[in-house]
C-alpha cells in the first residue's frame, strides 16, 4: 500500500480518481472525492461550509481541468459536512438515496445555524457544540441547501465516461441512507461515513448490525484504495479495525443494558484501551444510547443537546486519556 500522508488537500489516487482530505478528521473535517474520465466528472460529497467547499472546488479545478464542468455530484449521506456545499456545484445532477434526500429534507443548515447562535446560553452541551464545530471553525449562515435531484433505494450503476461506478445504500447505519461509492476495476471506494479511519464512528441511525453487515461486504471486494469519510486514504486494515470496534461495543454495551447500567454510566465504564488512539471518544456515547434503543429502551426524551452535554461529561472523565492520546480535546 502506497504510503498516504494525511495532509489538507486533493490527493492523486490514481486512475483519474482524487481523494480531497481534511485532517484532524474529527468534527466536521471530512473528505471528498473527484472521479474523472474523459469529459465526465463526478464529485464525491461537498463540505461544511461554504467557504471549505469554494476552496476545494477552486483547488480541483487548478489541478483537474474537466473539474471546472462537474455533471454528477453524489451525497453519500446527509449530515451536513457531506452536502452544505452542494449549492456551489451549480448545474450538477445530484444523487443520493432516498433514505437520505428524506434526511436531507427534514434536518438541514438553518437548524444547526439557529442551534449554533443558541449554544452560548445552552450549558455544557452547548459549549460541546462550539468547540467541537463553532463559527470558529465553520459558517453554517447563509447556505442554500441544495437537495438531490435523483434518488435511488438501493444501487444505483452509474457510467463515467468508459468507467462504471457502483452506488450502493448500505443503511440504515451511521445514518438513515449510507452510500458506497465503488469502482471495482480502480478497486476502489469511496466509504463516506461508513468508514472512520482512526476516529471513533458515530451511530445516529443504526442498526449496527448493518453497519457490521457494510464492512464485510466491503471486505469482500477487491480493494486497494479506501476513501473514509473522515480520516487518512488507507486500505482494507482499516475496514477490519472499524467492524472490531462495532462488534466490540455491541457485546459491551449489551452486557450493561442486561445490568441495568444507564447510557452514560456504561459509556463511562467500557474499556475503550485499545482504541485509545482514535479521535472524538466522546461519541461512544451516542453510540451506547443508540444501541440501548436498539435492544429495547424506551426512546429517549433527552434533546440532542443533553447528548453533546454527555460528551463533554464524558471527555472531562477522560480527560487525560484524550490528551495523550488523542492530540486534542474538543
Amino acid at each position: 500500500m502506497p504510503d498516504w500522508k494525511f495532509t489538507k488537500g486533493l490527493h492523486d489516487i490514481g486512475n483519474n480518481a482524487y481523494a480531497y482530505l481534511q485532517p484532524d478528521g474529527g468534527w466536521g473535517w471530512s473528505n471528498a472525492g473527484l472521479i474523472v474520465d474523459g469529459d465526465e466528472v463526478v464529485l464525491v460529497d461537498t463540505l461544511f461550509d461554504l467557504k471549505l467547499t469554494a476552496e476545494m472546488l477552486a483547488i480541483m479545478r487548478d489541478a483537474v481541468p474537466q473539474a471546472r464542468d462537474i455533471g454528477t455530484l453524489i451525497n453519500t449521506h446527509s449530515n451536513g459536512d457531506h452536502t452544505f456545499g452542494n449549492q456551489l456545484v451549480e448545474g450538477a445532477e445530484i444523487i443520493a438515496s432516498e433514505a437520505c434526500a428524506e434526511e436531507m429534507r427534514k434536518r438541514g443548515p438553518d437548524e444547526l445555524a439557529q442551534i449554533m447562535r443558541e449554544a452560548p446560553g445552552l450549558g455544557e452541551g452547548g459549549r460541546f457544540l462550539l468547540e467541537a464545530m463553532g463559527p470558529s471553525k465553520f459558517d453554517f449562515e447563509n447556505i442554500t441547501y441544495t437537495l438531490p435531484t435523483r434518488t435511488f433505494d438501493k444501487s444505483l450503476t452509474l457510467n463515467v465516461g468508459d468507467k462504471k461506478l457502483e452506488i450502493l445504500n448500505v443503511g440504515p447505519a451511521h445514518t438513515g441512507g449510507d452510500t458506497l461509492v465503488y469502482i471495482p476495476e480502480d478497486k476502489t471506494v469511496f466509504t463516506g461515513d461508513i468508514l472512520f479511519n482512526e476516529g471513533h464512528p458515530i451511530i445516529w441511525a443504526g442498526p449496527i448490525a448493518n453497519w457490521v453487515a457494510a464492512c464485510d461486504l466491503m471486505l469482500s471486494w477487491d480493494l486497494e484504495t479506501v476513501v473514509p469519510g473522515h480520516g487518512a486514504i488507507t486500505d482494507k486494515s482499516a475496514i477490519r479495525a472499524l467492524k472490531d470496534y462495532l462488534v466490540y461495543i455491541d457485546a459491551e454495551a449489551r452486557k450493561r443494558f442486561d445490568s441495568g447500567m444507564g447510557v452514560e454510566e456504561a459509556a463511562l465504564d467500557i474499556v475503550m484501551d485499545q482504541f485509545d488512539h482514535w479521535k472524538d471518544p466522546e461519541r461512544i456515547v451516542i453510540n451506547v444510547q443508540s444501541l440501548y434503543r436498539e435492544y429495547g429502551a424506551p426512546p429517549s426524551t433527552a434533546a440532542r443537546i443533553e447528548l453533546h452535554a454527555m460528551m463533554a461529561r464524558y471527555q472531562k472523565h477522560r480527560a487525560p486519556a484524550a490528551d495523550d492520546h488523542t492530540g486534542h480535546n474538543h
